[in-house]
């Protein structure tokens, strides 16, 4: 089995910690390395983490005195990395058993693969574990680089990642001008890379809770559709600018954030949530006018048409 390193950043997250770190200890792989970045929490992070590197020898602590930012965490995990893979899993979430044998494994079998990518189970905090079948099949589909970012051009959403470190070592580090969208953003500037193996096995769990950005997503989906925007703008505006296709590419994702937008709030004025749903609309006539007159019913067509499982990889 080839070796993986999984960068754990953290910050007042030591309620969840052990159960993050276990739930990567106990994928059965000898050779893999975790890096806890405590990034000067006031809870007892750090002294969960300096109990478990106690405990494991594959755990290693960095303790920061002041708090650098999440992109500074994220950065310095993708420069300590040297094993084969690469990982990062936030401290409130988990990973599914058996996530990474099942991704190193696929990317082993496929060298032109830069990296794998699986669904993503949320659950409610206090809640139990969404059951999970360790022995179900899991279908795969191989995505070119072009091909995936299109998809994402479409779909407003990341997910649990496995990375050649070599390909994560070329994307470089995450940009610290984009907030929560940053990974958005790195996904796109991977896929320029190589191809992309995606699988419809759940590759990790997203835990829901009043402190996570999951949870407080949808409080101002305006504000969340800006920063969506800016991950591509950055991105085509530099490593997808030389991407077959880009003009359209981009165009197509400045499109599907407009209808997004439209849709979003149209539902939420009929549910009488008038300050998100003219937010919403506010930010979607300002982009294309047309659509006070022309609504855009094709994105609804699209969505009904969309498949709901992954074929086979050939």
């Amino acid at each position: 089995m080839a070796s993986i390193d999984v960068v754990v950043p953290c910050y007042q997250y030591g309620r969840f910690l052990r159960d993050c770190v276990s739930s990567i200890l106990d994928q059965g792989i000898e050779d893999l390395r975790v890096l806890i970045i405590d990034n000067a929490s006031t809870d007892d992070s750090g002294v969960v983490a300096q109990q478990l590197a106690a405990e494991d020898p594959r755990v290693e602590v960095v303790a920061r005195v002041r708090n650098l930012g999440h992109h500074a965490s994220l950065n310095e995990g993708v420069d300590w990395a040297k094993a084969d893979y690469f990982a990062i899993v936030h401290a409130d979430d988990l990973m599914t058993p058996g996530s990474f044998k099942r991704a190193i494994s696929f990317l082993e079998q496929h060298p032109d693969v830069g990296f794998t990518i699986g669904k993503e189970v949320p659950f409610r905090q206090g809640e139990a574990l969404p059951e999970f079948v360790a022995g179900e099949e899991a279908h795969w589909h191989i995505f070119s680089g072009a091909e995936f970012v299109a998809d994402r051009c479409r779909k407003l959403f990341a997910g649990p990642t496995v990375v050649r470190t070599a390909v994560q070592k070329q994307a470089g580090h995450y940009r610290e001008t984009l907030f929560f969208t940053c990974d958005i953003e790195m996904l796109l500037r991977l896929a320029t890379f190589g191809s992309i193996g995606e699988t419809t096995a759940p590759q990790g769990y997203r835990r829901l809770h009043g402190a996570n950005l999951a949870n407080v997503h949808h409080i101002d989906r305006a504000r969340d559709l800006g920063e969506f925007e800016a991950a591509y703008a950055s991105f085509f505006e530099n490593e997808g600018a030389s991407l077959a296709g880009a003009l359209g590419l981009d165009q197509l994702a400045k499109r599907n954030l407009v209808e997004n937008a439209y849709w979003w709030g149209v539902r939420d004025l009929t549910k009488g949530r008038w300050q998100t749903g003219m937010n919403l609309l506010r930010f979607a006539f300002t982009r294309s006018p047309q659509l006070l007159i022309f609504p855009p019913v094709g994105f609804l067509l699209e969505r009904y048409r969309s498949p709901h499982r992954l074929p086979k990889a050939a």
